[in-house]
C-alpha cells in the first residue's frame, strides 16, 4: 500500500509513465511471467485503466486494501463488507402483506441463452489442448511443441478448452425451434440473453473493432434464428478492455470513455426491433442497461453488472460507496415505478451476485440483496444471470438470509448454461414455461450437446446434435404441487431434500456441467454442504461465508487445506 501511494503521485503528475512502471514492477516482483506482465499492464492493455485507478483511488484507505487484495491475497486479505445504511434508500416503505399475484393459467415458452462467446478465429485441426491462451487457434501449441505441431486436433464443432466456432453456434440456434417446439404458431414468446458475446482472448488480441464485430455477428444470428424479441445484457467480455466499464462519476471525459459501446449495442438492439428509440436512448445513458415493458405486460429491467465485478478495476475507486455508478439507484427507481403500476418484473444481469462469492464485490451485491428483499415477492418474479457458463440457481431470502426457511424464501436467481464449452463443459440452452399472469416459471427444460463426441463426428454427413438433459420439476422428485411454480420456495424445498439425500446434490452437480464427462464428482459430505450453501447465497457476503473450493465444476474441486 505504501508503493501504491508512490504510484498515485506518479499517476497524478506523469500518468504516461505509469504503464511502463507497472510492467517493470510486475516483472521485478514476479506477479506473473514477463510476457503476462506486458499483457496485463501495458498502456494498450490495462495499464491505462490502472493509471486511472492509482490517480483517483484512496490508495491508503479502503480502496488501497481492495487493490492490494486484487494484486495478491497473500499481501492483503479481502476487506470486510462495509456497513450499509438503507435509511432513505427506498422512495416508499414496503407494502404490508406484499404477495405475488395469482397465476392466469396461460403459459408461454421463454428461451434463456447465455455466454455465446463466438470465436471467429477458431481453426479446425489446430491445437485443442494448448498450454496457454485460448486453444483451437493457429498461433497456439501444446506444452513442449512448436507452433504448427498439433497434438490434439480441434474438431470442426468445438472443444473443451475453446470458445464457440460458428459451426457450433449455428447448430445450437438451429436446434432450438425443433427441440423446444417453438416454430410456426408456437414460437418463443421472448428470449433473455444474459451476456458475453466475445471470445476469451488475452487483452493484447482484443480491440474495440473486434468487440463490435462479435456484437454485430451474434445479434444478427439471434435475429435470424430466434425471431422473437431478445432482451440482452452486456457481459464482462462485451467491452474493451475486457471487463472494464467506467462510472459517469469519474472526472471529465473519463466518465464517458465507454459510451462508444453503449451507443453501438443500443443501436443494434433498436435496429433488430427488440427495443424502441426511447429505450435505446435509456440504454445509452445507463451503461447499456434499460427497462422495458414487453408485449405480455412483464417489465424487464437489465443491469450492467460490471459495476460489481471484481475484475472491473475501476470499481476500486470509492469502494465505500456501493453504488458509485448509480446503476442500483436506476434499479430502485424502476422497481418503485413498477410497484406503483402493479407490474411484475424480471431482472437480467450477467455477473451473478452471489453463489460462492468469488466473482462479485461484497458492497454492491449486499445493496442489491436489500433491493431484492424490498421489492419481493410482489414485484420481482425472477432474476437471471450468466457468466459462470454453468447451470446454477440462487435463493434470495428476507432479512439478509439470516433465517433460511420456506417462509423467508422470496425470489430466485437462475444462472443460465452457456453455449460455449469453455472450460470442460458441454454446450447448452434452456427454455422456461412462464405464466402470463404471475410471470412465475412453472417448468424449466435444459438441452445440451455432448462435446466429447465431436472428435468422432463424420462431418461430411452430420453435425453436433443437442439432446434433452432434464426437466427441473421432475429432476429432484420432491412431490411439488403442479399448481405451484418453480420459485424460491421450490428450491428451498430442494435444498432441504438435499440435506438428507446427497444423491440430489450429485445430480445438481452433474447438471451444473451440463452432463460433461469432465465434471468432477460431488459425493462427499463436504461438497454437498458447500453446494447447498451456495444455492442459498444470493450475495457475495453470504457466498464467502460458505465452504470454499467447490464452486465451479470446470476443474477438480480445490477446498482449502485445514
Amino acid at each position: 500500500m505504501a508503493a501504491l501511494n508512490v504510484g498515485k503521485t506518479v499517476a497524478q503528475y506523469a500518468p504516461e509513465s505509469v504503464p511502463d512502471l507497472l510492467v517493470k514492477l510486475c516483472e521485478a516482483f514476479q506477479f506473473s511471467s514477463n510476457a503476462t506482465c506486458v499483457d496485463n499492464y501495458a498502456a494498450g492493455s490495462f495499464g491505462a485503466i490502472w493509471t486511472q485507478v492509482l490517480a483517483l483511488a484512496d490508495v491508503t484507505g479502503l480502496d488501497g486494501r481492495y487493490i492490494c487484495n486484487d494484486l495478491s491475497s497473500t499481501f492483503c486479505p479481502a476487506p470486510a463488507t462495509s456497513p450499509l445504511n438503507v435509511t432513505g434508500l427506498f422512495p416508499k416503505p414496503k407494502p404490508k402483506n406484499a404477495c405475488a399475484p395469482k397465476a392466469s393459467g396461460k403459459r408461454v415458452k421463454v428461451l434463456h441463452l447465455s455466454d455465446f462467446h463466438l470465436d471467429p478465429r477458431y481453426s479446425a485441426a489446430s491445437e485443442a489442448n494448448c498450454s496457454a491462451g485460448l486453444c483451437c487457434r493457429t498461433n497456439v501449441h501444446a506444452t513442449g511443441d512448436a507452433v504448427g505441431q498439433v497434438t490434439v486436433p480441434a474438431p470442426l464443432y468445438g472443444s473443451f478448452k475453446c470458445d464457440t466456432p460458428y459451426y457450433l453456434g449455428l447448430a445450437a440456434l438451429q436446434a432450438i425451434a425443433p427441440l423446444t417446439g417453438t416454430h410456426g404458431n408456437s414460437s418463443v414468446a421472448w428470449t433473455v440473453y444474459t451476456g458475453d458475446l466475445v471470445s476469451h482472448d488475452s487483452q493484447n488480441q482484443l480491440s474495440r473493432a473486434y468487440t463490435e464485430y462479435a456484437e454485430v455477428s451474434v445479434y444478427d444470428l439471434f435475429r435470424e434464428y430466434i425471431g422473437s424479441p431478445v432482451f440482452p445484457v452486456l457481459g464482462n467480455h462485451d467491452s474493451n478492455p475486457e471487463a472494464i466499464d467506467a462510472p459517469h462519476s469519474l472526472p471529465g471525459p473519463l466518465g464517458q470513455q465507454f459510451s462508444w459501446n453503449y451507443n453501438h449495442v443500443a443501436s443494434l438492439w433498436q435496429q433488430n426491433g427488440w427495443i424502441n428509440s426511447t429505450t435505446a436512448n435509456e440504454a445509452r445513458l445507463h451503461y447499456g442497461a434499460y427497462s422495458v415493458l414487453n408485449q405480455y405486460g412483464l417489465r424487464i429491467i437489465t443491469l450492467n453488472t460490471d459495476f460489481w465485478y471484481r475484475s472491473n478495476f475501476l470499481n476500486y475507486i470509492n469502494t465505500s460507496n456501493p453504488d458509485v455508478s448509480g446503476m442500483l439507484n436506476f434499479l430502485i427507481q424502476e422497481l418503485q415505478a413498477a410497484e406503483d403500476a402493479k407490474e411484475r418484473v424480471w431482472i437480467l444481469g450477467h455477473v451473478l451476485a452471489g453463489w460462492d462469492g468469488s466473482n462479485p464485490l461484497p458492497n454492491p451485491t449486499n445493496l442489491f440483496y436489500q433491493i431484492v428483499d424490498r421489492y419481493s415477492p410482489h414485484v420481482i418474479a425472477n432474476i437471471f444471470f450468466g457468466h459462470t457458463h454453468e447451470d446454477q440457481v440462487m435463493i434470495y431470502y428476507a432479512n439478509n438470509g439470516t433465517v433460511q426457511t420456506s417462509e423467508n424464501a422470496l425470489t430466485l436467481g437462475w444462472i443460465g448454461p452457456s453455449v460455449t464449452p469453455l472450460t470442460n463443459l458441454n454446450s447448452g440452452f434452456r427454455m422456461y414455461e412462464v405464466d402470463t399472469g404471475s410471470f412465475e416459471i412453472y417448468e424449466a427444460y435444459t438441452w445440451f450437446s455432448n462435446v466429447s463426441s465431436f472428435p468422432h463426428l463424420n462431418v461430411s454427413k452430420s453435425g453436433p446434435t443437442y439432446q434433452f438433459e432434464y426437466s427441473t420439476r421432475e429432476a429432484y422428485n420432491i412431490s411439488w404441487p403442479e399448481a405451484s411454480p418453480l420459485d424460491a420456495k421450490y428450491w428451498q424445498a430442494v435444498t432441504e431434500a438435499m440435506e438428507t439425500d446427497f444423491s440430489l446434490v450429485e445430480k445438481f452437480n452433474s447438471f451444473q456441467g451440463k452432463s460433461s464427462v469432465l465434471t468432477p464428482n460431488c459425493t462427499s459430505a463436504a461438497c454437498a454442504k458447500a453446494k447447498i450453501c451456495y444455492i442459498r447465497s444470493g450475495s457475495a457476503v453470504l457466498g464467502r461465508q460458505c465452504p470454499q473450493g467447490y464452486g465451479s465444476v470446470q476443474s477438480a474441486f480445490d477446498p482449502p487445506s485445514t
